[in-house]
C-alpha cells in the first residue's frame, strides 16, 4: 500500500510504503524529458561505434575466432564473479574443465562455472528466441542452478522486497530500494515492450538505459548484477552491434566499481542519465580496445609459436593440431590431449613434450601422475588487465 509520495525526477518516484520504507517506482523508458545529446557524447558515440567496428574486423581476422569467444566468456565470467566477491581465477575453471579436475567443486568455482553456462545458454537461445522476460528468466536460471542463492528462486522474479547496500544492512539502513513486486513486474513489463519498440536514440545509448533500468529495477533476489551484465552482451548481439560476443564490461565496471555505483545512484536520486551514460561509452571504448590490443597479440602469439613448431616437427602434425587446440584449453592433463587430437595416452605425452622442448607449454604440477600442462604465454595475455 503506498502512503505518500517523496522525492520526484525524471527516472522515478520515491514512495513510502505501508511498512515505512521508501522503495523506488521507475519510470518506463523512453525518458522524458529525453535525453541531453551534447558534443562530448557525441564524440564518445563515434568512438565507441569506431572502436567495436574495429573489434569485429580483427574478430573476422582471428584464425579460429570461436575458440578466442570461448575464452573470453570464461574471462567475463571470472570478473563478473569476482563483483560480486568470488575469488576464483581464470586458471581454477581452466584446471575444473580438464580431466584431472578436482572431485570437490569449491563455491567460488561453481559460481563461476554457472556464469559461463548462463552465457553460452543465452548466446544459442537469442538466435531462437526475441530478447525476452521469459529469456531472462531462463538465463537467471542456468545462473543460479546449484550455487550459492539456488534457494532463491532461481528463474523467477522476486515476490518479496529486497534492497542494496553493505553486508548485514536492512530495509532501514539500504543505500538504494527497489520497486516492490507487484511495482517491478510492471516495470519489466514496461522495459521488454521498450527493447522491441522503435528504440530512440543509438544502439550504444539504448544498451546502456536499458543496463541501468535493469540494474534500477532489480527483479531477482539474488544475481541482478550478473544478468545485468550479461544483458549487455545480449542485447548488442540481439541487434546484431556485435558479430562475435566478444565485448564484455564487467573489466570496466570492476577497475571503476566506487564510480559506477555512483553514477547508477546519481540516476536515482537527481536523474542524472547523462554522466551514466558518457561513462558507460567510456567503458565500451576502453574495454573494445582492449579486446583489440589482446586480440593483436593472440594473433602474434599464434604466428610465432606455429613457425617454431614448422621449424622443429614440420612432419608432425599432431603436434600443430595440438598446438591449435591450446588456444580453446590452455590448461591440459596428457589425458585431454589423448583426447583432444584423438590420439594414445603415450602419443600425447610425446607430444606434450615436443611442446615443452620449445618453451611453449609448461609443467604446473610436481607430480609423476595426472601432470597438468599450461599455455603460460597464452594465459599471461588473457590475464592482463
Amino acid at each position: 500500500m503506498l502512503i505518500n509520495t517523496m522525492g520526484k525526477n525524471r527516472a522515478g518516484i520515491d514512495i513510502t510504503q505501508q511498512s515505512g520504507y521508501k522503495a523506488f517506482i521507475p519510470n518506463p523508458l523512453p525518458l522524458k524529458p529525453p535525453l541531453k545529446i551534447d558534443s562530448e557524447m557525441i564524440e564518445l558515440l563515434s568512438r565507441a561505434d569506431t572502436a567495436i567496428g574495429r573489434l569485429s574486423g580483427i574478430s573476422e581476422a582471428l584464425p579460429n575466432p570461436d575458440l578466442f569467444v570461448a575464452m573470453y566468456v570464461r574471462k567475463e565470467a571470472v570478473l563478473s564473479s569476482q563483483i560480486e566477491g568470488t575469488e576464483a581465477s581464470l586458471e581454477d575453471i581452466l584446471e575444473y574443465e580438464s580431466e584431472n579436475r578436482p572431485k570437490a567443486l569449491a563455491n567460488d568455482v561453481a559460481e563461476v562455472v554457472s556464469y559461463v553456462r548462463a552465457m553460452n545458454y543465452g548466446l544459442e537461445r537469442i538466435n531462437e528466441l526475441p530478447l525476452s522476460l521469459r529469456l531472462i528468466r531462463e538465463i537467471h536460471a542456468e545462473l543460479m542452478k546449484g550455487v550459492r542463492g539456488g534457494d532463491k528462486t532461481p528463474g523467477e522474479f522476486r515476490k518479496s522486497q529486497n534492497w542494496i547496500g553493505p553486508k548485514e544492512c536492512t530495509l532501514s539502513t539500504a543505500r538504494f530500494i527497489p520497486p516492490p513486486p507487484h511495482e517491478m513486474i510492471q516495470a519489466m513489463g514496461e522495459l521488454e515492450k521498450y527493447i522491441h519498440s522503435e528504440l530512440t536514440y543509438p544502439l550504444l545509448i539504448e544498451c546502456g538505459l536499458i543496463h541501468c533500468q535493469f540494474e534500477t529495477i532489480h527483479p531477482f533476489l539474488d544475481g541482478n548484477g550478473r544478468i545485468g551484465r550479461l544483458l549487455i552482451t545480449f542485447f548488442l548481439c540481439y541487434k546484431g552491434i556485435l558479430k562475435k560476443p566478444l565485448l564484455y564490461l564487467s573489466h570496466y565496471f570492476k577497475q571503476n566499481r566506487l564510480e559506477y555505483y555512483d553514477q547508477l545512484m546519481a540516476i536515482r536520486d537527481i536523474g542524472d542519465f547523462e554522466s551514466w551514460i558518457k561513462f558507460f561509452l567510456k567503458g565500451i571504448i576502453y574495454v573494445a580496445d582492449e579486446a583489440c590490443a589482446t586480440s593483436h597479440k593472440i594473433i602474434d602469439l599464434r604466428n610465432k609459436d606455429k613457425a617454431e613448431i614448422n621449424k622443429a616437427y614440420k612432419k608432425i602434425s599432431k603436434v600443430t593440431i595440438l598446438h591449435e587446440k591450446l588456444f580453446d584449453k590452455p590448461i591440459v592433463s596428457i589425458k585431454d590431449v589423448a583426447k583432444v587430437i584423438n590420439t594414445t595416452f603415450p602419443t600425447a605425452n610425446d607430444m606434450c613434450s615436443k611442446l615443452i622442448k620449445l618453451d611453449i607449454l609448461k609443467e604446473i604440477t610436481e607430480k609423476k601422475r595426472n601432470r597438468m600442462f599450461a599455455y603460460k604465454e597464452y594465459l599471461d595475455i588473457l590475464k592482463q588487465e
